[in-house]
Parts: C-alpha cells; structure tokens; sequence
C-alpha cells in the first residue's frame, strides 16, 4: 500500500512538470503591444517542444534544460479580440487578446493612486465603459533576488464595476490615447506607495555604476528570511538608540491616564508621517501624547477633537477617556469629548496608532489638528510625545534595493511596450542631490534589460507639497528633487510633465490626476503618434544681466509667454547677489522673455523662479497653458548635496 501511495506522489509530481506554463501576464484579455516582434515565454520539462499560434501565425520553439523557453512572434497590426494558443504536453488557450498600444505605469503612490480617489471620481467612473482600455494590476510583492513570475495579477476590462481600483493616471492617460487612436490600450500597474527609486533599480545596475558600487558591495545576496532577521535587528536597535529605552508592549494601558509621566518619552513634529521623521519607515504601534493647559472656563466647554488623518488607526483618549477610533487612513478624525472629561489646568491627549502597511502616524493640513471649543481653538500642531511599543517586523520596499525590482518588474520582462509612465520622487527629497544619478541610472537599467532599445520614458515632476516649510533662505529639498528630475530630461528619449499648478500644498496627494495624464499624453502623442503639438510648457534657457536687471530667456514657449490672467507680470521670482541672499523680485514679461530685478539686489548674479517646497503662487506658462518649470540659474550647493542612499546595518 505505501509503495502505492509513493508511485501516486511520483506521477502526480511528473504530470505537474509536464504542464506547459505562462506567466501570468498572458491571460484572458490582455493587450500584446502592435508593429513590434511579440515575445511569448513560459515554462515546459526540458527540451520539450512547445507551439505557439495566434491570428495567422504558428511558431514553435523547445524548452532548453531548465524547461524555460521564449519565442518573438512577428509584428502585428492592431485588433482583435484573437485567442493565444500555447501547446506541449498540454493545451493553454487564452482568450480575448488585443493588439493595440501597451503602456507600463509605475512609481509609488501619485501612480498607485486610484480612480475612486480621484476628483470627480463618480463622474468618471460613470463614464469608463471602454471596453478595449485594459488594466492589468501588478500585486505587491518584495524579494531578495529575480523572480521569473509575480505573485499575482490579471487583466480587467475597462468598466464601472472594474475602474475603481485602476491607477487613475494610467487610466486617463489610456482615456486619452483611445480618443485620438481608436485602437486597443493596455495599462499595466506595477507601483506601491511610498517607495524610493532604488527599489526599483536592479542590483546588476548598481553593481556597474561608479556612483553606487561601493554601497551595493556591502549589501548581502542572501535569502529573504536571512535579509528579515538583519533588517529586524536594525529597526529594534535605530527605535532603541532613538528613545533610549527597549520596544516593549509593557505597561501601556497606562499611557492613556493624566498621572502617567512621559517626561523620558522623545518628540516628534505633527502633523507628519513618522516616515519623514526620526522614527522612519516602521510598521508596528505608536503611542503619542500631547499636553494642553485649559482654563476654568474651557473646560466647562463643550469641546470637538480634530485629530486630522491617522495612517492607518487610532484609539484615541482624553484624560484617560476613549473618545473615538477609526481604521480608515484617508479619513478626517473628528471626536466628541463628552462633558465633564476635561479639567482646568493640565489634560492629556493619548493616540495609540497601528500602522499596517506605507506611511504612518498622524498627517494632512496642521489646520485640523485641533481642540474646537466652538468660539474658539486649541491648535494642536507641533511637538507631541512618542513611544514606539511594538515594531511590526515585514520588510518593507525601501530596506534594501531592489527589492521590487526582483518581484515586480523583473518578472515583465520582455514583454513588449511602447512607453513607461513615472510618477515618483517624494521618498528621495532626502537625497535630492543623488537622485540625478539614481533616477538615469533606473531608466538606463530598464531599457538594458528589456533590450527593446531606447523606449520612451516619460515622467511626473512633483507637485507642490509644504513638507518641511523650505525655500530659497534655508533651502528646499522638493525644489531640489524637481531640478533633479528636469537635469534627467538629458537622458535620451524622456519627456516631463510640470505640475505646479495642480498639485496641493496641503495634501501629498493631489486628486487632479485628469491634468497629469493628459499632459503626459501630450508628449506622447507628440513624440510617438505623430500628433503634433505644443506638450511641454517653458524651460530655463539662459541669463542675461545688465546692471540691476536680468533678462531670462526660455526654450519651450509655445506661441509665446503668459500667466493664467494675461497679466504681464510674474510671480514666484527671486534674486540674490554675490551674498546668497534671496530677494522677492519683480517679474514682467516682454518679448517672450522675462525681466526680473529687485531695489534690494544691485548686483544680481543668481536667480530662482519657484525655488520652494511649496511653489503655489509661481504663474508663468506659455499661451498653450503648459507651466514652466521651476528652476535657478547658480550652481551653489544644495543642502542635500552630501546626503547619500545607504542601508542600515
């Protein structure tokens, strides 16, 4: 009986290998990229030989030792719906395949951003019945070396049931290309929030580069749960030196009360995701606290709590009281504090935060993090005190490169595209300077490997975002970010969406994701379907200086320089002299150029136009309303000059 019961194993595990198999990328409706050679792949036993037909043609290849095998269809035109039919041993038809434009979308969460999220969602979620618009959505994952296949994913058709979840700019961007093409387009979504481009990038690019192959020596090539244990180490051992005192769940149902002493607790900046902050980029449990001082008077009070956004949860208490909890990330904390609990002098406000997954802590507009007595407010931004007591040990996308280049893009390739979309760059503002070599580096990495040559690749310059109040006085990391990706244009074949006028200074995600793509699209109807037409707004060119006055010209003007209001004057321009001293200048334009001076500079040899973390009021465009991009015309250095991407040890 038991040598049956092996012979049953032994079959059963000979019939599993035999199985001929695709990745999941080739399934039920996909869209395969038109006029280029199509590569299929997947895997068989070894030598096995495996036929592919589709539409007209039948090729056949065998498998080599290892069972994997690829073959390159010829170039089709666009169409469909055709069925895919891959035979060995066994038989896989997929269905309802398309060959029309393939656009690969990634970046982290202004790409992951979904369409229920976006302004005006249910408008455009009505309005999303296209049936040859196809989204396939890449799942998360992270790994520690290449992998052949994703964790998952699959192909959805562009509905109203189905839309919600796409990636908002992917899906308008297709929106628009279907407009002009009226031909088949496939999104595919591979992004997670909160991610560094060096996540993104391949160990074998760090590994060649000058820049960066010192740092990738001293990263192991180990297996993942090796790579956990190091990465737990290293986060209980930074919290630690932090505090000052162990990660412990002990003790903290007193850190609610009034009487708990948290003098020995440290400080941390709200509102502000702890990621940005001395904690870093940890899952696990927060507590912080916040003492106020209320009068006689307040205290009788009736009292409302705005507590602003939490990522992920919250429990929230007063003076020991629960007043509220919400597990919703996105959502506005706004808590009742019931008669009585307040008390004249010193109150205590406790959050205990769980933080499941991307950012963490409490964040949005300081405005809503408030004591609202009706007639009047306690503002509750600023320093509050924290514990981190539990420390949720799942590597995380940033602990070491590559990680989602292993599991989430490796395992495209060589699928065949036309372009990549990029919308990231706000989990490198740190390392603003180093990104003029990380972000090319990436782009190069991936057309290396797909070897499809020089693909467009068109990105999303960061919107305006007050993270850390910066400007030209005390120097700005966003500002330095946005020269960072312009510098990257020198890169062969990539295009820049300026986004300053649509972002929200309050808010790191901006809902206008309908403007984003259809600049992007703009550039890519330019550049790569023939539709000629004005799709960057104006650039930095040169300087002229004469006396108090310097004369700026651009290139990119379109039909000429302008502001939303027609006005001839310009706003968001600073100069300095042989000092570094910024001045608010004024701006006009004449000519299609813009002359700026300030009484307070003389002597002007520098200039910034929109050179803050918060670039709102800036103003100039060309008449095609496209913004120009931020810039400065000096060379002196940044204040991330020297920060360099490391990984903890």
């Amino acid at each position: 009986m038991k040598k049956s019961i092996v012979f049953l194993f032994l079959m059963a595990g000979m019939l599993a290998n035999a199985n001929v198999r695709m990745p999941l990328l080739f399934s039920d409706g996909m869209v395969l990229q038109r006029n280029k050679i199509i590569p299929v792949w997947g895997w068989a036993d070894a030598n096995e030989k495996v036929e592919v037909r589709f539409n007209k043609q039948i090729k056949t290849v065998q498998a080599d030792k290892d069972g994997k095998w690829t073959i390159g269809l010829n170039a089709e035109k666009a169409g469909g719906p055709f069925e895919l039919t891959i035979t060995g041993k066994n038989k896989i038809v997929i269905k309802d395949v398309l060959v029309g434009e393939v656009w690969i979308c990634s970046g982290q969460s202004n790409m992951e951003f979904q369409m229920y999220k976006t302004m005006n969602s249910e408008k455009e979620i009505n309005d999303s019945n296209y049936p040859i618009i196809r989204h396939f959505g890449v799942a998360q994952d992270l790994n520690g070396a290449p992998k052949e296949d994703l964790k998952a994913g699959k192909w959805a058709v562009c509905n109203k049931d189905n839309v919600k979840d796409f990636t908002a700019v992917g899906y308008f961007f297709a929106k628009k290309l279907y407009a002009e093409l009226k031909i088949p387009i496939g999104i595919i979504n591979t992004s997670w929030g909160g991610t560094c481009v060096e996540t993104w990038t391949s160990r074998e690019a760090f590994e060649k580069s000058d820049d960066f192959k010192d740092m990738i020596a001293s990263v192991p090539s180990v297996n993942m749960d090796a790579i956990l244990e190091t990465y737990k180490k290293s986060l209980l051992d930074n919290i630690k030196k932090i505090q000052g005192f162990e990660v412990t769940l002990d003790n903290e149902n007193q850190f609610t009360a009034l009487s708990f002493n948290d003098a020995n607790w440290p400080e941390i900046k709200l509102p502000s995701l702890w990621e940005n902050q001395q904690i870093g980029n940890i899952d696990g449990i927060v507590w912080m606290r916040k003492t106020i001082v209320l009068s006689a008077e307040q205290a009788k009070k009736e009292a409302v709590l705005y507590l602003s956004k939490v990522d992920d949860e919250d429990v929230t208490y007063v003076n020991g009281i629960q007043v509220g909890t919400n597990n919703i990330w996105e959502t506005k904390r706004v808590y009742k504090i019931p008669s009585g609990v307040l008390k004249e002098g010193a109150n205590v406000i406790a959050v205990r935060i769980s933080d499941y997954t991307g950012g963490g802590g409490i964040y949005g507009d300081p405005a809503d993090l408030k004591i609202d007595f009706k007639d009047s407010n306690i503002m509750l931004q600023g320093l509050w005190k924290f514990n981190v007591v539990q420390v949720k040990v799942a590597l995380a996308p940033n602990s070491y490169p590559s990680l989602l280049y292993n599991a989430m893009v490796n395992p495209l390739i060589p699928y065949a595209f036309q372009g990549v979309l990029w919308y990231q760059g706000e989990a490198n503002v740190w390392r603003a300077n180093q990104y003029k070599k990380a972000f090319p580096l990436m782009i190069t990495d991936w057309r290396t490997k797909w070897n499809q040559g020089n693909f467009p690749f068109y990105f999303v310059q960061l919107s305006t975002f007050d993270e850390f109040g910066g400007n030209s006085t005390k120097g700005s990391r966003w500002a330095e970010l946005r020269e960072a990706q312009t510098e990257t244009l020198k890169v062969p074949n990539t295009g820049m969406v300026v986004t300053t006028d649509i972002g929200n200074a309050k808010d790191i995600h901006p809902t206008n994701k309908q403007d984003v793509a259809k600049r992007l699209a703009a550039i890519a109807l330019n550049d790569v379907y023939g539709k000629k037409q004005v799709c960057s707004g104006p650039m930095y060119k040169a300087m002229e200086i004469k006396g108090n006055q310097v004369t700026l010209s651009f290139a990119s003007i379109g039909s000429g320089l302008s502001t939303p209001d027609n006005s001839v004057n310009v706003k968001g321009f600073e100069v300095a002299g042989a000092d570094k001293v910024f001045y608010p200048a004024k701006a006009t334009i004449k000519d299609n150029k813009v002359i700026v001076s300030s009484e307070a500079v003389p002597n002007p040899i520098s200039v910034h136009y929109g050179w803050a973390d918060d670039d709102t009021e800036i103003n100039l465009f060309n008449k095609e309303k496209f913004p120009a991009s931020p810039f400065r015309t000096d060379d002196w250095e940044m204040i991330t000059a020297n920060e360099k991407y490391s990984i903890s040890k």
